[in-house]
């Protein structure tokens, strides 16, 4: 995902004045972007600065409920994720998963639910859905093109990318035609964070027809439910998204150097990703990158869908163990519709996957 800095007049504050904040080392002005990096993906060009919009009210509290847990257990050689291992041009099918509203406690899930379906900007509002939701083939270049070996990339059918700040201003309508079928939006880090561009691109790019998702850059420095808090208060609850990320890497560049044993990591994510799922109904995408997956993650989460890194060898060697929903192949990726660099995915499944898990529920 992607890197900024921190202004020089907010590190004279805190040189000078001794000015502090909630976040601990972590902490900067609600709305000015963090130093957190989440790819390899470097600025290019000047940032614009998008208004972010009014603070909503303070989260009320919730009932507390068992968080029901995303398509159950899944056996080995279960079909639910593509075994990267065993990946060929034609991917498995998924299977349909449960509804993506909000559960009520003892409640069960419905097996479908109502969705909007986004529209592009090109095709008139009266297009019918199968133009409206149309899978457009990946036109995307790379500028490191790198050799996976008998599985690449290109033998998916669903492409998508993930944004931030620093791509600017995105022509979505366009990016979407050159194979932006899906986006993961950066919305928050920590506690007190808001990427300035994720309102403008949150809704951009639904009304260029593109399926997207929120993703939280989580602080090992912040309290857990403080973080689900920030996120929930600034990404909207959207029938129509894809299910929020949370994204957990190391990042030598935080000023927050804690190093947290196994279990705790564990205890941390958990609690987010249960405050999470119990505001937007949906299971969280855990996003995660190769030595940070083998010191915490390796065989945890099992009922979770995994956005694995790999954009130096394929998944399989990167990952054995593990089965993954979406795949970050590049941080180099190359596109009309945005300036400089992105980063670039692909959805584990088929064309027929993709639509039924999309639009058919994913929580």
């Amino acid at each position: 995902m992607h890197r900024s800095t921190v202004p020089a007049f907010v590190l004279a504050c805190l040189s000078i004045t001794g000015c502090t904040s909630s976040s601990g080392p972590e902490a900067l002005v609600a709305g000015i972007p963090s130093r957190e990096t989440t790819s390899s993906v470097t600025p290019t060009a000047p940032v614009p600065q998008a208004s972010v919009g009014e603070t909503r009210a303070p989260l009320r509290a919730e009932p507390a409920q068992k968080v029901l847990a995303w398509g159950g257990p899944m056996p080995s050689g279960s079909p639910a994720f593509a075994a990267v291992d065993q990946q060929t041009a034609a991917a498995p099918t998924l299977p349909q998963p449960r509804a993506s509203i909000a559960p009520q406690i003892g409640a069960a899930l419905p097996n479908e639910r109502p969705v909007q379906l986004a529209m592009a900007g090109a095709p008139a509002i009266s297009a019918g859905s199968a133009v409206r939701s149309r899978i457009f083939r990946s036109n995307f270049s790379d500028a490191k093109p790198i050799n996976f070996g008998k599985v690449t990339p290109r033998h998916f059918p669903v492409h998508g990318v993930d944004v931030s700040r620093w791509q600017g201003n995105i022509d979505w309508e366009r990016l979407r035609s050159r194979g932006a079928n899906f986006a993961f939006i950066k919305a928050t880090d920590g506690g007190d964070h808001l990427d300035p561009m994720f309102k403008t691109n949150w809704n951009r790019a639904k009304a260029a027809g593109v399926k997207r998702g929120a993703y939280h850059f989580f602080y090992w420095c912040r309290a857990a439910s403080h973080q689900a808090e920030w996120f929930i208060r600034n990404v909207p609850r959207d029938p129509d998204a894809l299910p929020p990320v949370i994204d957990v890497e190391y990042n030598g560049e935080s000023s927050c150097k804690m190093r947290l044993p196994r279990a705790k990591v564990l205890e941390k994510m958990q609690v987010f990703m249960d405050m999470l799922e119990r505001h937007y109904g949906q299971r969280p995408i855990i996003y995660t990158a190769p030595d940070f997956y083998k010191d915490h993650l390796s065989g945890e989460f099992l009922n979770y869908p995994f956005w694995l890194r790999a954009v130096a060898q394929h998944p399989s060697r990167v990952y054995p163990d593990r089965k993954w929903l979406f795949w970050q192949y590049s941080g180099s990726g190359l596109s009309h519709g945005v300036e400089g660099k992105i980063d670039l995915n692909v959805f584990s499944g088929s064309e027929e996957a993709w639509n039924r898990w999309s639009r058919g529920g994913n929580g």
